[in-house]
């Protein structure tokens, strides 16, 4: 049977905390994958879904865009995505009789962990100006209401539509669709906080803002650099990958200011060795590198490589690249005091890495959050395109750019339009097709969406799953601004805090999970979604839906324009909701690489898109060539007696998703309000292990923002480096901190003070601390 939820909200700031692991996986990754599959959704549904997850004939996993091998184990899910299955496939419920228990007021006070726990929405639900409570409402009047809104506004571009990285490519290219045909590009999406300084920094260098390898590299490499991520909690199947390239003869090197398991060891738990042996040792090198260091390691790498005899490939720079003399100039002038100053790293550290470079032929360089989320980032991941270039690692098998993205589709997304600055090629196309003049102006990315509806120039937000509120940065901010809408809509499968901060109006839209069966009036459907690696495929439900009432994602968006836009649209909103083939027919007209869409989806395994620099080396750029770029080092520097904070996930989380409160691999069990410090940082400001400390993030306009009581934890992390969760974090990311070029949150690299807090121990069944 699975288990109810919980009936109060558990404790988060007062964790059991033991030493951190040396090994992910195994036997442990296992039972506790088990253990909360069972809790939510019974045995019975536990062993019918799980077989089907990330199988050719099954459904695409709901957690992370790594790819799957072509030959798949029949158990191919990883603890995390067994958790974001099990929360999807819960045989819990979110009724009306549950919203008319708890007034918003009341689940604005629960914690995102309580909030998730109860289950899977039923119904539409609606809160009305000045009510108390959510009610059911009849989908026909929930798109009426959403109809008023928007025929009410000045201007199309008083709204939002926001886009979480899971929607299908079908629903995205409808949403898009319908935005641009209502008379907007406002539409910002959760890569704007993750990926995006990926995406500006490879467009203007290689041409194609998405990695150049495949998963069949990563097994061809000599040498893979696994720059500031996590694979272990975010990405676990990666490490299979890893391991595959080891077997395989690569090195790997690790970047990463702390010290994570699953990159030290890996049990797999798909192979025998992997749970009762002692697994495979993945990192031949750790650099333990300061926060926001990379681009000056890259520099001096650069340098140093420019320096050797025979080491740069001239004959690939001469044909394919453009810039090179400039940016040599810059690599030679790379200071050895200024990159120990920026990467906290010895010498002979770097120039291991060296040797390791020079050594092979073949190099990936992967990364994730850790380059992304700086002030600095497009330039760092610039000057790693630059390292990658000198030795004509892109366009080679077995070597490329490898940005790891996060969400299942979120890749997917953008590639069906989902960006509020569109190529006109894609307006051009869209218009071909539809026969309306979509907008040229560019929309409103994430933090400006944020800055409309805070100076009321947004009116109407629109949310395509996600957790608006809880993944953007300064939270207060954040909250104010949506509470200044004069509506608030979430197409969600569960509840979130975004549902309890909302405008003067507000609805709750409840939609199918990747899990569930999709039958429309053409029959059973089937979507489609594009991994990290820009490979397609289909995604198959089987479970029947958690309600009666749920539409899917396609459904709703065709619903709401056709109440929005009425019989003047052009477009088949009818013929689209009935048949999904008809809206693989459109894509494969407007977005190059689907031609044939339907053909090519319907194979096993799907199809890889072309990419331009991977295929033949050709780079689509301004220039006609891959560019080389001489931006200045920068890296952040904290003032004596601060630290640099990162936000991170723990292993029961999944973006803003809590599945639990554990870390396992970190030694953390029972809290989420702990910050890592390394004890001789901890020492010097008179912090012991397990004391309490309020985290003040301090910024040059003289402003301070308060996160009180974090459990300090002494860890291995970089000197000068601190380290705790979001969201409960993300309340010290003001609003305008963020990267140059991208806009993307600069939530790796928070200037804090630790101040001891006016209490050290926990008060019983509180989890505050007892006055000293």
């Amino acid at each position: 049977m699975a288990g109810k939820p919980p009936a109060g909200d558990p404790v988060q700031d007062a964790p059991d905390v033991t030493a951190p692991q040396h090994s992910a996986a195994g036997l442990p990754a296992v039972a506790h994958s088990l253990l909360m599959a069972r809790q939510q959704m019974g045995v019975r549904r536990t062993a019918l879904t799980l077989l089907k997850v990330n199988q050719k004939d099954g459904f695409d996993c709901p957690g992370c865009a790594w790819p799957e091998p072509d030959h798949r184990h029949t158990a191919e899910f990883c603890e995390n995505g067994a958790k974001a299955v099990a929360e999807e496939a819960t045989l819990r419920r979110v009724t009306p009789d549950f919203f008319a228990a708890h007034p918003v007021a009341d689940l604005a006070a629960r914690s995102g962990y309580w909030l998730g726990q109860q289950g899977r929405l039923t119904q539409p639900m609606y809160l009305a100006e000045g009510a108390e409570r959510y009610e059911p409402v009849p989908w026909e009047r929930a798109f009426d209401i959403i109809a008023e809104e928007l025929t009410a506004l000045d201007s199309p571009d008083e709204a939002v539509f926001y886009t979480s990285g899971r929607t299908s490519n079908e629903a995205a290219f409808l949403y898009q669709l319908f935005a641009r045909e209502f008379g907007t590009n406002n539409l910002p999406d959760c890569s704007n906080m993750c990926h995006e300084s990926s995406g500006s920094a490879l467009t203007e260098t290689i041409g194609v803002g998405k990695g150049s390898v495949l998963l069949e590299d990563l097994y061809k490499a000599d040498l893979i650099i696994v720059a500031g991520q996590n694979p272990g909690t975010n990405h676990p199947r990666m490490l299979s990958a890893l391991e595959k390239a080891k077997q395989g003869g690569a090195k790997i090197i690790s970047v990463n200011p702390l010290p994570e398991a699953g990159l030290e060891r890996f049990k797999n738990p798909q192979k025998a060795r992997g749970l009762a042996g002692h697994g495979t040792p993945l990192t031949d090198l750790f650099l333990q590198i300061r926060l926001g260091g990379d681009q000056a390691l890259f520099r001096i790498l650069n340098k140093l490589i420019l320096d050797t005899q025979g080491a740069v490939d001239q004959e690939f720079i001469d044909a394919h690249t453009h810039g090179f003399e400039e940016f040599a100039r810059a690599a030679r002038a790379a200071d050895w005091d200024e990159t120990i100053e920026a990467t906290g790293l010895e010498r002979t550290e770097i120039e291991r890495m060296l040797r390791m470079v020079l050594d092979s032929r073949r190099t990936i360089v992967c990364w994730a959050m850790g380059l992304t989320q700086h002030k600095h980032s497009v330039p760092t991941i610039q000057e790693v395109v630059n390292f990658l270039l000198l030795r004509g690692n892109i366009g080679r098998p077995g070597a490329g750019v490898c940005p790891v993205r996060g969400h299942s589709n979120v890749q997917g997304d953008r590639t069906m339009g989902i960006f509020e600055r569109p190529a006109p090629a894609f307006l051009d196309a869209l218009e071909k097709e539809f026969g309306f003049a979509p907008p040229r102006a560019h929309g409103l990315d994430v933090v400006r969406a944020i800055r409309a509806l805070r100076d009321g120039d947004a009116k109407v937000f629109f949310a395509m799953g996600g957790n608006f509120v809880s993944a953007t940065p300064d939270t207060e901010a954040t909250e104010a601004a949506m509470r200044r809408a004069r509506l608030t809509v979430h197409v969600s499968t569960k509840l979130n805090r975004s549902h309890t901060v909302t405008g003067a109006r507000a609805l709750i839209l409840p939609t199918l999970g990747r899990t569930e069966r999709d039958t429309q009036a053409g029959g059973d459907q089937f979507v489609t979604v594009e991994d990290s690696m820009g490979m397609v495929h289909a995604s198959r439900g089987r479970l029947r839906p958690a309600g009666p009432h749920l539409l899917s994602e396609p459904a709703i968006v065709c619903r709401l324009a056709r109440s929005v836009l009425g019989p003047e649209s052009r477009v088949p909103w009818d013929e689209f909701e009935k048949d999904y083939g008809a809206i693989r027919d459109r894509i494969a007209a407007v977005v190059p690489g689907f031609e044939d869409f339907n053909a090519k989806v319907a194979r096993p395994g799907g199809f890889a898109l072309p990419h331009a620099p991977r295929d033949d080396r050709r780079f689509p750029t301004a220039t006609g060539k891959a560019n080389f770029t001489a931006a200045p080092v920068e890296y952040p520097k904290a003032p004596e007696g601060r630290l640099l904070l990162q936000t991170l996930r723990s292993h029961d989380q999944y973006n803003t998703t809590i599945y639990g409160l554990d870390d396992r691999y970190r030694g953390i069990k029972n809290g989420r309000r702990v910050v890592l410090v390394h004890p001789d940082d901890a020492r010097a400001r008179g912090l012991a292990d397990g004391s309490y400390a309020d985290l003040v993030s301090e910024w040059t306009d003289g402003t301070e923002r308060r996160a009180a009581d974090f459990r300090i934890v002494y860890y291995p992390t970089a000197r000068g480096c601190a380290a705790a969760y979001y969201p409960e974090t993300n309340v010290l990311v003001p609003l305008d901190h963020t990267a140059d070029t991208s806009n993307t949150p600069a939530s790796k690299s928070v200037v804090v003070r630790l101040e001891p807090a006016a209490s050290t121990a926990p008060a019983p069944g509180t989890g505050r601390p007892d006055p000293a």
